[in-house]
């Protein structure tokens, strides 16, 4: 039990800058408080005690702003960052090595009976406000950017952003620090996302449309001042002009 608090502790250092020590994590981490919660709480419900287990869940709740149902499965090295308003529902099973920030919901969109939660493998990120809902998977080192919504599954290594939340576009410019972590779930600030690209690519082309009336209505314009010059010079020399048909 102590190897397995001090794995929990370690495993914060390299995916929190701000961290100074073992003892700030043991007295001023509310995600780590949470995951001995849960931790005893998921003990009671796998040997039964369930009405306990919920109550050891309840007092975790209160005590850190963070609800995981104690039949949530998940797995070692688990960090929740600043963790107010997570919200980990019953079927949800996360892997080893996940990351959630705050505001983050593994949630259920079903009453039907079994699975009902998200599955999170190995070292995916959920960023902040980040919304998981369904029985689906989030593939292995999935990143899921923050306040997106994600309803169905995503391929390992993608990085999901948007409501509803759409694959951003891969880059090569990938964090270096702390072993290519990545903070709230986006790899870099560059990072694109598929809808803002083809806005982009829309008001380009009105750009371009525009130009093109502003070319023409020139042109117009100067046959137009052409032929009143002509006729002008016509009249001044006393040659007839045809009328206009």
């Amino acid at each position: 039990m102590f190897k397995r608090i001090r794995e929990d502790m370690d495993s914060v250092f390299g995916r929190d800058p701000a961290v100074r020590s073992r003892a700030e994590i043991f007295f001023c981490y509310p995600g780590f408080h949470a995951l001995r919660f849960y931790r005893f709480a998921n003990w009671l419900w796998r040997h039964r005690l369930r009405l306990l287990g919920r109550f050891v869940s309840h007092l975790g709740r209160m005590f850190t702003g963070i609800e995981i149902h104690p039949g949530a499965s998940i797995g070692r090295r688990f960090f929740i960052d600043h963790g107010m308003g997570v919200v980990i529902g019953e079927t949800a099973v996360i892997g080893d090595d996940v990351t959630l920030y705050h505001g983050v919901t593994l949630g259920g969109v079903t009453w039907a009976p079994g699975k009902r939660h998200p599955t999170l493998e190995d070292d995916v990120v959920v960023g902040a406000g980040a919304q998981v809902l369904g029985p689906i998977t989030v593939g292995k080192g999935a990143r899921v950017g923050a306040n997106a919504v994600v309803l169905k599954d995503v391929p390992d290594g993608a990085t999901m952003v948007g409501v509803a939340a759409r694959p951003a576009a891969r880059t090569s410019q990938e964090p270096k620090e702390s072993g290519g972590f990545a903070a709230y779930g986006t790899p870099s600030p560059n990072v694109a996302d598929p809808m803002s690209r083809s806005i982009e690519g829309l008001l380009d082309e009105l750009g371009r449309l525009r130009t093109r009336i502003e070319q023409l209505e020139s042109d117009g314009s100067n046959e137009q001042t052409q032929t009143v010059s002509g006729k002008e010079a016509s009249e001044a020399k006393g040659e007839a002009v045809p009328p206009n048909c």
